[in-house]
């Protein structure tokens, strides 16, 4: 629990200096607190107090370096020759770094210059893949914050700030000079990724597929917004956007099949570098990433033997995330909502347990029923304050969703797997594949169309954010203290002793005295 604390004081560092503007020079400042922690814990290393005095010092450290690591990061923006071109058309020869992301009309492109790293939108009939070498033409602007249709003003400024974006190019002309200057690995995951889709887009037929892309790959584009919006008003969007359930599904089918011929040292190595690759092909989302961290934790653990703790797991991940990008905490949306269902999972579902009698129920209902009730308790404000819209029958929907997913990624894979060899073979898996995907569908559409699915809020604050999550910890501590001392005579059991108080060990009157609690 004390790394958690000091990892909560690297991230309220972090968002002090995303927030506010803090001097430079006070992270020395802290520094300089810290450092008479220590010197007072080193003088008094046998005092009670020692332990709370090393612990300030740690905590007053990890506050000063996010700190600092934020102000390091805010060093690359501002400062570009091509601020003083805001407004005009240009011409920018760059290299694209990241899988274009294609939407209904148009694609998004990454796009590398010498200088920056810029935002491009163009025709998605251009046919534009990773490590392209492209001229892109357009009028230079910066992103401008603007407010969704459910009242929320999105801050798509700092939301692409936290992928290195300063500068877009809207409905740019784009022509391709040259390719192949992108990783040569990550290219070949991509282009692997590219004929699997074709695979199974062969033998699958819409909206199945897009389903099948999306619980697999994490392809949302494929869905079309009908679907999609069924989907958040259900609460199962996140089926389709890669959660850590997804990520965990696969390292699970990944780890289980190198069970059969590699050693311990090998499925490790194996696990790793497949867990690696898996994330840069679905692309590197906060929720990966940070699933992907703790998978990777899991296997060092079994090689060393050691024990895993899941909760420090998780606070390290994010500390990992946050020293390689600090913008990630209050500005990705998916970094916030990942790490609180997570720790709601850790924290809420134990609670919820040890009310409830034993037992799985039907197809582990039960164990999905807990695990939506906690995550939605648990990511409820950041839906308030960010989306405005909270599904009512989201513990419903992902009861009777949840169990199907695993089925219809494994056909899925396996359908695409076969329709590189057989499109007729992968036709019979494909068609088992798209009822499991299709039951999902429906699920979805029939009680999207409830009039009471999903209700939008007004306006939600900060400030209101906060309040709610303090309330949730003052909850959560007297309920745990309240099962700890619930569970302290749980297996005991009372035994009363008569004690002799007479003279000569006689009994007197009163020698009903209860004296032994075993």
């Amino acid at each position: 629990m004390q790394f958690a604390f000091v990892a909560g004081a690297f991230a309220l560092g972090v968002g002090l200096k995303t927030i506010f503007e803090i001097p430079a020079v006070t992270p020395i400042w802290l520094m300089v607190i810290a450092f008479g922690f220590a010197l007072l814990w080193r003088r008094k290393s046998e005092a009670f107090s020692a332990p709370v005095l090393l612990f300030s010092s740690l905590c007053v450290v990890s506050l000063a370096l996010g700190i600092f690591r934020t102000e390091v990061a805010s060093w690359r923006f501002g400062v570009s020759s091509l601020e003083v071109k805001l407004g005009e058309s240009v011409e920018l020869l760059g290299t694209i770094i990241a899988e274009p992301d294609y939407k209904e009309s148009t694609v998004h492109l990454y796009l590398e210059t010498e200088e920056d790293k810029i935002l491009v939108t163009t025709d998605r009939l251009n046919q534009i893949k990773y490590g392209d070498r492209i001229i892109a033409k357009g009028k230079l602007e910066k992103p401008e914050s603007f407010v969704t249709d459910l009242g929320r003003t999105f801050n798509y400024p700092k939301y692409l700030q936290a992928k290195g974006v300063e500068y877009k190019i809207s409905f740019a002309e784009v022509e391709v000079v040259d390719s192949g200057f992108g990783n040569p690995i990550v290219s070949l995951l991509l282009a692997t990724k590219r004929g699997f889709i074709k695979s199974v887009e062969q033998v699958i037929p819409t909206p199945a597929v897009g389903l099948g892309e999306g619980l697999l790959l994490g392809v949302k584009s494929s869905l079309g917004d009908n679907i999609e919006e069924d989907f958040r008003k259900t609460g199962i969007i996140h089926i389709v956007v890669l959660s850590g359930y997804n990520v965990m599904l696969v390292v699970a089918f990944i780890m289980f099949c190198f069970s059969f011929f590699l050693s311990l040292r090998g499925r490790v190595v194996a696990g790793v570098a497949s867990i690696v690759c898996f994330a840069l092909i679905v692309g590197l989302s906060a929720t990966v990433v940070r699933a992907s961290i703790m998978a990777v934790l899991v296997l060092l653990a079994q090689f060393m033997g050691r024990q895993y703790d899941v909760i420090r797991a998780l606070f390290l991940a994010g500390v990992i995330m946050l020293m390689i990008n600090p913008f990630l905490l209050v500005y990705d949306i998916g970094f916030q909502l990942s790490f609180m269902a997570t720790l709601g999972l850790l924290l809420i579902v134990p609670q919820f347990e040890s009310r409830l009698a034993e037992g799985k129920g039907i197809f582990g209902a039960k164990e999905f029923f807990l695990a939506t009730c906690a995550t939605q308790i648990a990511v409820l404000p950041l839906l308030l304050y960010h989306i405005g819209q909270v599904s009512l029958i989201a513990v419903v929907v992902n009861v009777l969703v949840l169990p199907i997913v695993p089925l219809a990624m494994l056909l899925t894979f396996i359908t695409g797997v076969i329709g590189f060899f057989s499109i007729s073979l992968a036709g019979v898996v494909g068609y088992i594949s798209m009822l499991s995907l299709n039951y999902i569908l429906s699920v979805a559409h029939f009680f999207a169309s409830l009039p009471f699915a999903s209700v939008t809020v007004p306006e939600f604050s900060a400030i209101g954010v906060f309040i709610l999550y303090a309330m949730m910890i003052i909850l959560y501590l007297y309920i745990s203290r309240k099962n700890n001392d619930a569970n302290i005579l749980k297996d005991w059991t009372v035994v009363e002793e008569k004690e002799k108080v007479g003279s000569q060990g006689e009994p007197t009157q009163n020698d009903d005295l209860p004296v032994f609690f075993r």
